[in-house]
């Protein structure tokens, strides 16, 4: 392959990702919609220039993309909401929300000055619902209310908002239909405290300023489930979150919802100010901000900007295709990927006689509900294993319905004398803690960090049940060497003579890469791994076995060779072993043959590793 030149690569560094000159290209097609009009029944909002236009994205792993005018502030008006019922959800709890404000659209105007037949607010989307909404919390906070408000909002957003005086003030002196649903709310009794109080709060609350970037972040926040994706902050519960979302799907696009959730299907809140914000559960947030609105005071570059997004990357959340029979990328016994250990006659004799006593399912993805069922019936389908390590490395997310019936499983399990061993899973990470929280209680649950760890173990398990021995300090000599096997006592008496008998602490290292190939070595007692430089552990050997062998086919180590335990070797300087050679060349022909089968071997597990993979 021809070698990329600096150049070339140089304009790899400079090349915009896709999603990014997908916005741009949103950004210069939409740039030229001038449909619409600015807010103007709020003075100061008929001040903001119309041709300004900003898009940016936020993922989930916390990337922000932005175009535009991505930095301009503006304020939040009723993209508000939805923020602020989730704060009243975990603040207050369910009950005394739900006890004042419906969650059903109402197919009104968001200004409407209406209630539903029990004097409630259809939904906090709706001014009715959001005004009442502020007032539960202002009830509950007094004076501190508006800070609950403006701290939480800044929690979404991953940095502290400020408020713009000039449109609290301009929007205080002409709220008079929103006065009117205040006291309208306060004759059902659905706002106990001094309306002008609440409303000051309201206003104030809308008034809040924010980007076309905070309003991603803030939208990425409901699409991971209450989580910041920028500061790692768990913000609110997800439960508030997904009933937010629930009532952003049906409600936050006011009389446009309808049309809003069967052509974009991305739940979203507008506001007047020019903004429009959407989160696609376990995907993205957008935001983006142009102040020219259409009838339904929606942003019309905004609706644009969602259409295409949804359009072009088929993101309507009712069009999923996560297939569960994807979580498993391969599912395979132990005779097929054994562990690195390499093992001597008597273990491998056993473990070949049950290899598929060990059933080794590596996960990909979400574990969801849909998923765990799935692997469930796989593993079912075939004869029941002594142990079965699920290998979660892979694995993104765990949902609570999918951790559950992972607990279920594994009490099955655990009644049928199953022993479940789980590898690949960070302790401190959100998936480990959902998972221990429903498997606490078995006790025919082990985790390893590593696959080939947990391998090992699960071997160990097996040569144990079946009569095996693995004693670490047992001492071998150099005639258990299957590098030496078919040499002759003769041989074997000439050879130990070449020998010198090393000692090494738990810990220490043997050999390094990088260091000439002058010697091999015998393993006496104990066990040693090779691991390549990045860390990667190649193998475990253990009494009986040679390392540094590759000295007969390179002058320089590739590996280092570390003690995991006080070990001691036979080492023979290469010098000595060549002249050994070439007065046995009987002995050097049998070596050189068995070297050859060791990396056989060692070849074909690996090729069976790749043929699971790709065949699973």
């Amino acid at each position: 392959m021809k070698p990329q030149s600096p150049l070339a690569s140089a304009a790899w560094t400079r090349s915009k990702p896709p999603l990014l000159r997908f916005l741009n290209d949103c950004l210069t097609e939409f740039s030229a919609e001038t449909s619409g009009a600015v807010a103007d029944y709020i003075p100061e909002l008929s001040k903001a220039d119309p041709a300004y236009f900003g898009i940016s994205l936020a993922t989930l792993d916390g990337h922000v993309y932005e175009v535009g005018d991505s930095r301009v502030p503006f304020t939040i008006q009723s993209m508000s909401k939805p923020f602020v019922f989730a704060l009243a959800l975990d603040m207050l709890g369910a009950a005394r929300v739900e006890s004042a404000i419906g969650v059903e659209p109402s197919g009104d105007p968001f200004n409407s000055i209406r209630l539903n037949a029990e004097n409630h607010p259809f939904n906090p989307m709706v001014n009715a619902g959001a005004i009442a909404c502020t007032g539960l919390i202002q009830e509950s906070k007094g004076e501190a209310a508006f800070e609950e408000i403006r701290k939480a909002l800044g929690r979404f957003a991953g940095r502290e908002l400020d408020v713009d005086e000039a449109v609290y003030t301009s929007e205080s002196q002409t709220g008079d239909r929103n006065r009117a649903i205040a006291y309208l709310l306060r004759t059902n009794a659905v706002i106990k405290d001094n309306v002008a109080a609440v409303l000051d709060v309201y206003f104030r609350q809308c008034a809040v300023l924010v980007t076309a970037r905070d309003i991603a972040v803030m939208a990425a926040t409901l699409a991971n489930r209450g989580v910041n994706p920028v500061t790692g902050e768990q913000v609110m519960t997800p439960y508030a979150i997904s009933r937010t979302l629930s009532v952003m799907t049906s409600s936050g696009m006011y009389d446009y919802a309808g049309e809003w959730i069967y052509r974009i299907g991305i739940p979203a809140k507008s506001g007047v100010g020019g903004g429009i914000l959407a989160a696609l559960p376990a995907r993205l947030g957008l935001g983006s901000y142009s102040p020219r609105l259409d009838k339904h005071g929606n942003s019309v570059r905004g609706i644009k900007v969602c259409e295409a997004l949804s359009s072009h990357y088929d993101l309507h959340m009712l069009n999923r295709s996560d297939d569960a029979r994807n979580a498993i990328i391969a599912d395979y016994h132990i005779g097929q990927s054994p562990s690195r250990r390499v093992r001597r006659p008597q273990e491998r004799e056993i473990l070949t006689a049950h290899e598929d006593e060990v059933r080794v399912i590596e996960l990909v993805g979400t574990l969801s509900l849909s998923a765990v069922d799935y692997i469930s019936r796989r593993l079912a389908a075939r004869p029941r294993p002594q142990i079965v390590i699920f290998d979660l490395h892979r694995v993104t997310s765990t949902t609570r319905a999918g951790a559950r019936l992972v607990a279920e499983a594994f009490e099955e399990l655990a009644a049928l004398g199953v022993t479940v061993v789980l590898s690949g899973v960070k302790r401190a990470s959100r998936e480990w803690n959902t998972l221990r929280e429903w498997t606490a209680d078995l006790k025919n649950v082990r985790d390893f960090y590593l696959l080939d760890t947990a391998i090992e173990w699960a071997e160990d398990q097996i040569v144990y049940r079946y009569g095996g021995s693995i004693d670490f300090h047992e001492t071998t000599e150099l005639s258990e060497q299957p590098l030496l096997e078919g040499l002759n006592d003769d041989e074997l008496t000439d050879l130990a003579s070449l020998c010198t008998i090393r000692t090494y602490k738990s810990g220490q290292k043997i050999v390094a890469a990088g260091d000439p190939a002058d010697s091999l070595f015998f393993l006496r007692s104990g066990a040693v791994h090779v691991t390549l430089p990045d860390g990667v552990r190649l193998a475990t050997l253990t009494a009986g076995m040679a390392f540094g062998e590759m000295a007969l086919l390179e002058s320089t180590r590739s590996a280092d060779v570390l003690a995991d335990m006080a070990a001691t070797a036979f080492e023979v300087p290469l010098r000595d072993f060549e002249r050994f050679r070439q007065q046995h060349p009987h002995a050097s022909e049998r070596i050189m043959r068995n070297l050859a089968q060791l990396l056989a071997d060692r070849l074909i597990v690996a090729n069976a590793k790749v043929d699971i993979l790709t065949s699973t």
